[in-house]
């Protein structure tokens, strides 16, 4: 599976905490993040994290992109809540277009801790194999042009 993770600022060190809880299952996975986001959880983890431009700078249009591709299975979004919220901006117009997009493709996304580990949980299960099928980069995919069908 394809996992992507994203953290704002304030939630950087949660990321990286929730990353340390679920080694053992995120190291079944390939993951791409935000590149400080990257940078967080593979030093705190030892992971092979895929590091895309920061969420500044392009990370999250990355992500979006690849999701429009059915190139990511799963998003783990870490959002901040400090503060009051300012609407109208850029930033907020890539977040809801990267959260529409995710509906539009049933991408699952987890935006807190809670959901999170309900996903992580559910990934161990195997309950998001049928991705697998949609996923034109899964391994499922790649052995299937492989014996050409």
């Amino acid at each position: 599976m394809e996992i992507a993770i994203i953290a704002h600022d304030s939630k950087k060190e949660l990321i990286a905490q929730f990353c340390i809880a679920y080694c053992g299952i995120l190291s079944k996975h390939n993951i791409s993040a935000t590149s400080i986001t990257g940078k967080y959880i593979s030093d705190a983890t030892g992971l092979t994290i895929e590091r895309l431009l920061s969420g500044k700078q392009g990370g999250v249009q990355q992500i979006t992109s690849r999701i429009a591709y059915d190139e990511i299975d799963m998003v783990i979004f870490f959002r901040s809540t400090n503060g009051p919220a300012v609407t109208g901006t850029e930033q907020d117009e890539l977040e809801a277009n990267l959260i529409r997009m995710c509906d539009l493709h049933n991408v699952p996304i987890a935006t807190n801790i809670a959901t999170a580990e309900a996903l992580i949980s559910a990934l161990d299960r195997g309950d998001f194999d049928w991705r697998e099928i949609i996923n034109p980069r899964s391994e499922y995919n790649r052995r299937k042009k492989v014996r050409g069908y």
